[in-house]
């Protein structure tokens, strides 16, 4: 699928999507926790889509209503052999330790790009929690075999936070009792802070952060199992940042349904938009963003590396060279990001240099309508169709379908902020 963007300035507001990282998360704390769990306002995305048909195969019964979704569960007792991830890193980081919980043996595979990524940190931890591992040459697909049994281990948190938020839900599962999970050089603490704060809402024994080095589960870990919880999914500031950057660049959006005090580490575009001067006005309800003259920024994106993509694309636009570090979280996303940045962007006109953790954006100069490729990223799909509205001709977009992974509403909802 092609989707063209032309030049125009944007004017509007728009209800943020779901936050895919919150639902995901909440999908796995409502098969963990037991009982009756109520998602409102849940997502729709692929990931989304992956994260519930996982927990239908891990033993938890999804009934869809008008404007909710209710999970039934009795813990991990798997209907099948096999969970499918989609292309949901999330997903296959968090649910493999959870899988591992089950006593007979688990296959885990997934499509796309999710079969390039390395593997490798299960063939090295899970072994150490009893847990017998078999990978493809370190790729999918993996089989596990429990159960996962909790212990004192260390790991390295560098790779992603992901694989330690699937490590906190199965011991917290396993009723891990004197046990820590120390993690060396941890990255994307926002994300961490998510999953603690999803576990305490839906009960599951907590562990004490000390400092996010170590994370020590006791008898004190220990919650009330509430048998029933409503949990509302909060606005997600991961695709409302293309929204905000749009109204940064090419006039002014209100993005509405986001939460300024989430733990969500995307939430950090707001410091970026502070540094280019963009106009601004934050409420409680709602976030409104108009053009300014820009000025360029420096920004730290190592722990929230999927602000990458819109970032550019305000970069692009500010008045001289935006530097953001962070680029070796990159490599291993639905594309190699900041190789796939620097190739789509340079069609456009845009110059980008990487330099170590470095990537520096010479902004300021006529953006250039092309004809562009996604690399099957969502997130390099909506940056060129943000960066789009602001170049001198069409900007034409090849496999614009890969937003549907976290937003699928984002091609209708660009159209309605376009004024010609």
């Amino acid at each position: 699928m092609q989707v063209v963007v032309s030049s125009s300035r944007v004017d509007g507001s728009i209800q943020a999507p779901a936050s895919k990282s919150a639902m995901q998360r909440a999908c796995a704390a409502a098969l963990l926790k037991g009982g009756t769990t109520i998602i409102r306002n849940p997502g729709t995305s692929n990931d989304d889509k992956a994260a519930l048909q996982i927990i239908r195969q891990l033993g938890a019964v999804v009934e869809e209503r008008e404007d909710h979704l209710v999970v039934t569960s009795n813990g991990v007792h798997p209907a099948s052999n096999t969970i499918h991830c989609g292309e949901s890193g999330l997903s296959i980081r968090m649910f493999t330790p959870i899988a591992a919980l089950a006593t007979r043996a688990i296959e885990i595979t997934g499509d796309g790009s999710l079969k390039k990524r390395p593997m490798d940190f299960f063939g090295d931890v899970l072994p150490k929690l009893n847990v017998a591992v078999e990978t493809n040459d370190g790729k999918i697909p993996l089989q596990v075999k429990g159960p996962l049994q909790p212990t004192t281990i260390t790991i390295d948190g560098s790779l992603s936070s992901q694989y330690l938020t699937g490590l906190l839900f199965a011991y917290a599962a396993a009723s891990a009792q004197n046990v820590t999970i120390q993690v060396e050089r941890l990255a994307s603490k926002p994300y961490v802070d998510l999953t603690l704060n999803i576990m305490k809402r839906f009960g599951l024994p907590l562990p004490h952060n000390r400092n996010y080095e170590a994370f020590y589960f006791d008898a004190a870990s220990a919650q009330r199992n509430v048998n029933t919880v409503e949990y509302y999914v909060e606005g997600d500031w991961s695709g409302a940042a293309f929204l905000l950057v749009a109204g940064a660049i090419a006039g002014t959006v209100t993005v509405k349904g986001l939460d300024t005090t989430s733990t969500q580490a995307d939430k950090a575009i707001l410091q970026a938009l502070m540094q280019t001067g963009a106009l601004m006005s934050v409420a409680e309800a709602e976030i409104k963003i108009s053009t300014a003259s820009l000025q360029p920024f420096h920004f730290d994106a190592t722990d929230c590396p999927d602000l990458f993509p819109p970032l550019v694309a305000l970069a692009a636009c500010c008045n001289g060279r935006s530097v953001i570090e962070g680029v070796s979280r990159l490599a291993h996303k639905e594309s190699d990001r900041a190789h796939t940045l620097q190739e789509e962007f340079g069609k456009m006109g845009v110059e980008i240099t990487l330099q170590d953790n470095l990537m520096l954006i010479n902004g300021g100069t006529a953006i250039k309508g092309a004809s562009v490729h996604s690399h099957h990223d969502h997130r390099i799909a909506m940056a060129c169709a943000v960066a789009g509205l602001v170049a001198d001709g069409p900007t034409a977009i090849d496999v614009a379908e890969a937003v549907n992974k976290s937003y699928p509403l984002f091609w209708e909802h660009l159209q309605s902020l376009q004024k010609r």
